[in-house]
């Protein structure tokens, strides 16, 4: 059950994120593609949890790399919600988006650029119950790193 619900988390994350970049036309900064890519990772290693429950060497695997995903996660939304709390005057600059980066940038600096963000991080344009996506974020990735440490260090049942 846990890595059912560990999967359709993220399923549920991702159509939310979706939406609000498509219908409430909220476009994700760097440091939000960055976590969407970690959600993936979580998702996808669910997701082979899920499909192989007898297989134990694999859901141990599964789970160990689903930890690293959420650990990823929980860094990248730390260093948003650490930017959004900057004062005014110490947030960095804005950069010029990730397609400038991506055709002009080398891969290396393009994913240093991801890891770090920038301006456009710290700007806080959505909250609920008085936390941004940033904050909700970092929630759900801490769970989700909670479900896969309990996933890879859970007891072996005998069949």
């Amino acid at each position: 059950m846990l890595w059912l619900g560990a999967l359709l988390s993220v399923i549920g994350l991702m159509s939310y994120a979706i939406y609000a970049e498509r219908v409430l036309y909220l476009d994700p900064c760097p440091l939000c593609i960055t976590q969407r890519m970690f959600y993936v990772g979580i998702g996808l290693f669910a997701f082979i949890g899920v499909c192989t429950m007898k297989i134990n060497w694999l859901q141990r695997l599964a789970a160990a790399l689903m930890t690293l995903c959420a650990l990823g996660g929980i860094g990248t939304a730390g260093r948003q919600v650490w930017l959004q709390h900057l004062p005014k005057d110490q947030v960095p600059e804005c950069g010029p988006g990730l397609q400038y980066w991506l055709e002009n940038e080398p891969w290396l600096q393009t994913l240093s650029l991801l890891f770090k963000g920038d301006g456009n991080c710290a700007e806080v344009v959505w909250t609920f119950l008085g936390f941004s996506m940033g904050e909700w974020s970092l929630a759900w990735f801490v769970v989700l790193l909670l479900v896969a440490l309990t996933l890879l260090f859970k007891r072996q049942q005998s069949a």
